[in-house]
């Protein structure tokens, strides 16, 4: 990779770092690149017409390309939470010192414009050795470095990495200290989210539960251990043909399809769901009581379709039918032809046949209910 060149970066210390200096040696697409920039003041940068975005420290954007360029820095704890740090900035801060802030080795690796690789903590060795390894003791000041190490694993456990015994060592101390209850529900949700569009990731879960950091995080998935690994095992069974822009929402909604209304709403709350995470998670669940149900009867469906307000929102039954038959195709395909057929009876043709006011509502469902007890034994 080269560094776009150009007027602006000319006398200034830039180096490529992070996830683009390792994605590369791993052979995976790179789509952002971020930049240090070692002996520069904000001054400076601003002189040559990098516009500031960085609210906490001192990043910038490249006035062409828009890629972000942080003016090296290091950190100091100083309260808790992943924002209790001090952060110092100036053109004293070396690009060594930058790296050692940072989490796992395999993100502390630097590249010059030229492509030289700058490793003071032994990444590439590590990115070999597929291991995901802590820069320095400094890794248990920050607890979201816990979730952050769980996703990448979720991200590289099919290429065989695994966390390093002492790096597991401090997620377990950093779950057992109390920091975690400092982490905001904002920087809990992103990093889940994103581990959620990651190629496994039920190992994101699966590592936070074993560092005790889930029953912190999320108590309501650890209440019985079996019921966590059965939803961790629902995470690959989804619906087919989901874009896959939509799969994280729908794995979410596998893990929780079998906590109560009460768990749902409560996990909800603390970790300040999105509402149509929410929703999806509480249809999950209605279809999970139907596919319970030992021999489902025409007002179980009705119950079903009421649930997940079928009649106002047509369009959430066919992704749930293809949830269905995910785990019971047979009742899923006889919901499908009674679903066919309720929602072919349209108001308007009661109207002309004359019925109005509350005498249309209960035909309409008089009618809807005649054709599922056709499809579905009951009285």
């Amino acid at each position: 990779m080269k560094a776009t060149r150009g007027r602006c970066l000319e006398g200034l210390e830039v180096y490529r770092v992070g996830g683009a200096v390792r994605d590369a040696r791993l052979g995976w697409p790179t789509v952002d690149t971020d930049w240090v920039v070692v002996g520069a003041t904000p001054e400076e940068m601003q002189r040559r017409g990098f516009r500031p975005v960085g609210r906490d420290f001192p990043v910038f954007l490249h006035p062409d390309t828009h890629e972000e360029y942080a003016l090296a820095r290091t950190e100091r704890k100083s309260g808790h939470g992943y924002t209790g740090f001090e952060v110092h900035a100036s053109p004293d801060v070396t690009l060594e010192e930058d790296l050692a802030r940072r989490d796992l080795t395999i993100n502390a690796m630097a590249e010059t414009p030229e492509g030289e690789l700058v490793d003071p903590y032994g990444g590439l060795q590590d990115l070999h050795a597929r291991q995901l390894r802590h820069v320095s003791p400094a890794f248990i000041e920050d607890p979201l470095r816990v979730l952050r190490t769980a996703r990448f694993l979720a991200r590289y456990a099919r290429l065989g990495f695994t966390i390093a015994e002492e790096t597991r060592a401090l997620m377990v101390e950093l779950a057992a200290s109390g920091e975690l209850d400092h982490l905001v529900a904002e920087r809990v949700w992103t990093e889940t989210e994103k581990a959620l569009g990651e190629a496994d990731p039920a190992v994101y879960f699966r590592t936070l539960h074993e560092c005790n950091a889930l029953a912190v995080l999320m108590p309501e998935l650890v209440e019985e251990a079996a019921a966590l690994s059965e939803a961790l095992a629902r995470l690959a069974r989804l619906p087919g043909d989901l874009p896959e822009e939509e799969c994280p929402r729908w794995r979410w909604a596998r893990l929780v399809e079998h906590l109560d209304d009460a768990q749902q709403a409560t996990l909800a709350e603390r970790l300040r769901l999105p509402r149509r995470y929410r929703d999806l998670g509480r249809q999950a669940a209605l279809t999970r009581w139907l596919r319970y149900r030992s021999e489902p009867e025409a007002d179980d469906v009705k119950a079903w379709l009421d649930g997940i307000d079928a009649w106002r929102r047509e369009e959430r039954v066919p992704p749930l039918l293809a949830l269905l038959a995910v785990d019971a195709p047979a009742l899923a395909e006889r919901l499908e032809r009674a679903w066919q057929a309720v929602s072919q009876i349209e108001p308007r043709e009661l109207v002309a046949e004359g019925f109005r006011g509350g005498e249309l509502g209960r035909e309409l469902a008089r009618r809807r209910r005649a054709i599922l007890v056709q499809e579905f034994s009951g009285a």
